[in-house]
């Protein structure tokens, strides 16, 4: 264990109002791909870039195309919750942590067992009609042939925050409001490259912000603990005392 994880250790002893805020890293242990990496989806081949075809824009004009980069690349359903999301459920669990508020899409916190999640992206296991407004699952979303059809004949679409799209206000209240209380910040798995997103970390005064990144990220410099490893790994080391 390097002196950075036994540093996020004595933390995570010491306090019990810990929240997390996570990115795409977080989930690519599990196999889902980011977007920036070197593999991501932005350094794959398209017709048209992954940015445009997930605006608001490019949904409603060519919903096909739509929902042909989307059901090949964001409806990833044998992925597991690795290492880092289950010692997160855990630390929950144990009344350490108040609350996880993530970018991702993928519902994986709470496979892992998370119960107090806030996904400002929102997820792709909840899919609604634009028409009636009827609810359709994750399965009837993997299964559907081109553009998925509510049984009133409208067009279903992903409960997921599009570009151009605003977030939503009870999330971000929320959010505000657990980052804002919170003694400590972990910040992992993100570049805190997207926004609004990112700007929630300007409410957090508490005492300690952990970053945990592999790459570089504009808070490093804020960081009283800066852990540049897989964050798995990181969190595999970390013991949860009940």
């Amino acid at each position: 264990m390097s002196k950075e994880v036994e540093r996020l250790q004595e933390l995570i002893d010491q306090y019990d109002n810990i929240v997390f805020f996570g990115g795409a890293g977080v989930s690519t242990e599990s196999g889902i791909p980011d977007f920036r990496s070197q593999d991501g989806l932005y350094n794959q081949k398209y017709d048209y870039p992954p940015e445009t075809i997930l605006s608001h824009t490019f949904f409603m004009n060519h919903p096909e195309e739509f929902y042909r980069f989307y059901q090949d690349k964001m409806l990833c359903d044998t992925a597991k919750p690795n290492a880092a999301h289950l010692k997160l459920a855990e630390l929950e669990e144990a009344g350490k942590l108040k609350a996880v508020i993530t970018q991702n899409i993928d519902n994986l916190h709470q496979m892992a067992g998370s119960k107090h999640v806030l996904e400002l992206h929102g997820s792709v296991y909840r899919n609604y009609c634009m028409k009636c407004g009827k609810s359709y699952d994750f399965k009837y979303m993997k299964a559907a042939e081109g553009v998925p059809r509510c049984s009133c004949g409208g067009i279903i679409k992903p409960d997921v925050v599009l570009y151009e799209e605003g977030l939503n206000d009870r999330t971000i209240n929320e959010s505000v409001r657990a980052i804002s209380q919170a003694q400590v910040l972990i910040i992992g798995g993100t570049s805190l490259a997207v926004y609004p997103a990112a700007g929630l970390i300007d409410y957090f005064s508490g005492e300690h912000l952990v970053v945990i990144n592999k790459s570089p990220t504009p808070r490093d410099r804020y960081a009283d603990l800066l852990i540049k490893e897989p964050i798995g790994q990181v969190f595999s080391q970390i013991k949860v005392k009940k």
